[in-house]
């Protein structure tokens, strides 16, 4: 059984308790660190109304990133199956001679 740690973060000044698994901790502190860090930037480069609008503005930021990273990743994969194809008939017209 993996063991289960409490922890209370922090997000636009509202403290969140969570309870989770040991191995999460380190990744959930980073991204609500980093949450933070983009409010701050939010906050100094728009005039924002309330926090609201700028945690829209926070997951539309990590959600479009994640989105892309998918696009890239899926390109890549394209890219190399259309390689191998290529290999792959290469290594066939030459074991046919």
């Amino acid at each position: 059984m993996k063991e289960q740690l409490k922890i209370k973060l922090s997000i636009a000044d509202r403290v969140y308790p969570l309870t989770i698994d040991s191995a999460q901790e380190e990744g959930l502190r980073s991204a609500s660190k980093k949450i933070d860090d983009m409010i701050k930037q939010f906050e100094q480069s728009y005039a924002v109304r309330d926090k609201q609008d700028v945690l829209a503005m926070c997951a539309l930021q990590f959600a479009s990133q994640v989105e892309q990273k998918q696009i890239e990743v899926t390109e890549v994969e394209s890219s190399s199956i259309v390689r191998l194809e290529n290999l792959d008939k290469k290594l066939s017209e030459l074991l046919s001679r």
